[in-house]
């Protein structure tokens, strides 16, 4: 390991883990649902009444839930018995029910990306190449699940995770992970989470999360893909500073990210200098 990786890992581990639990902080827990082979007697080939979308990993890509159509559904009463387990079903809300941040099982550090993340709609289930937040366990708002997924799909997180990984990234690599438990009234907490919302909030279905956070529906979501490029290199800009990186050591860890094209990188680094004024005197809390 080079001096200058040593030197990264040291300001990023000044952060705790995303495992650890913290009093007072949002927690967030992973999970997984529906195995493909042990569960295949669910997955229906039809859409159809009563039925719901089962989601795989390479349905979503960072900040987009469209990438590839659906093949599968489920019974949602078949899924909800399954769910349950032995539990009585009396109609309770269950994290299918929320939108919930999903990340990629598959992945590997010689990909153009390894964290791939986006936040899935309400009322889809998933198959076992997506790792869920957890909502019954975890003690995270819907605006921090849109931070923590502003993070995830950052270069800076991403140089970290790849550290980890070979050919897939368990709930566990990302657990050991360092995260700024930034909220609410933390700032430019909200500046990730506008631009991840906008990035994110781009169909009907996510209209109540873009109410929750102020965008007032889909419309106001972004899809053109130059404005798009645009808000993901701000994010990597902001997540850069947030964990107290030079610009040497920020354009240092774009190097290692070979196969992504050079222009999406300048932008990101143009924009960490933009930003560079407004973080002079950022204190992180943790």
């Amino acid at each position: 390991m080079r001096e200058i990786d040593i030197r990264i890992c040291k300001k990023m581990l000044k952060f705790p883990l995303l495992g650890e639990k913290i009093d007072g902080k949002w927690n967030l827990r992973l999970t997984r649902e529906f195995d493909m082979t042990n569960d295949s007697h669910l997955f229906k080939q039809q859409p159809g009444q009563g039925k719901l979308q089962l989601y795989e990993g390479k349905m979503i890509h960072q900040f987009t839930h469209l990438y590839a159509q659906s093949k599968y559904w489920i019974h949602e009463n078949e899924a909800r018995q399954q769910l349950l387990s032995k539990k009585e079903d009396i109609g309770q809300i269950l994290s299918y029910q929320k939108y919930r941040l999903a990340f990629r099982e598959i992945a590997a550090s010689t990909n153009e990306r390894t964290l791939i993340s986006a936040i899935i709609p309400k009322n889809v289930f998933a198959n076992h190449k997506l790792t869920l937040s957890n909502l019954n366990k975890s003690t995270i708002s819907t605006q921090e699940l849109l931070y923590v997924c502003g993070l995830f799909n950052s270069f800076i997180f991403d140089f970290m995770a790849r550290q980890r990984v070979t050919t897939s990234i368990s709930m566990f690599i990302v657990y050991q992970l360092p995260v700024p438990r930034l909220t609410k009234n933390d700032r430019y907490f909200n500046d990730i989470v506008q631009r991840a919302a906008k990035l994110i909030c781009t169909t009907p279905e996510f209209d109540e999360l873009a109410q929750e956070v102020g965008l007032g529906s889909h419309q106001q979501g972004v899809i053109d893909e130059t404005e798009r490029a645009k808000l993901r290199a701000e994010l990597d800009g902001i997540v850069a500073h947030l964990y107290g990186l030079t610009e040497d050591e920020f354009s240092y860890i774009l190097t290692t990210f070979p196969i992504v094209n050079a222009t999406v990188k300048e932008a990101a680094l143009k924009a960490y200098r933009t930003f560079a004024p407004m973080f002079g005197d950022l204190q992180v809390a943790f």
